[in-house]
């Protein structure tokens, strides 16, 4: 049984730029991310603080960071398109 891609692969002229745009957003979320820590080290009791609706700051942090992934992942999946849609343009065969 032959296994083949259902997708020809061909070169992706906006690989570095995609890969440098999520290195930063992995230094961003990493950044958030580290105040989340930096709190619970140093401040556990501000993390038990009530905020929002009766919920404490490190529900409310926490939950934060996770729809803060979710968001960059939606934004970073459009810019890759963007990127791609404009650097990977087919030219025209001579």
């Amino acid at each position: 049984m032959l296994h083949q891609n259902a997708v020809l692969h061909e070169m992706d002229y906006a690989e570095k730029h995609k890969a440098s745009l999520g290195v930063v957003n992995f230094f961003i979320y990493t950044f958030i991310y580290a105040g989340f820590v930096f709190l619970g080290l140093f401040y556990p009791e501000l993390l038990g603080a009530e905020i929002i609706g009766g919920q404490n700051l490190a529900f409310v942090y926490g939950l934060g960071l996770i729809i803060l992934a979710i968001v960059m992942g939606f934004i970073y999946n459009y810019q890759c398109v963007k990127l791609e849609n404009k650097m990977n343009v087919k030219q025209p065969q001579k």
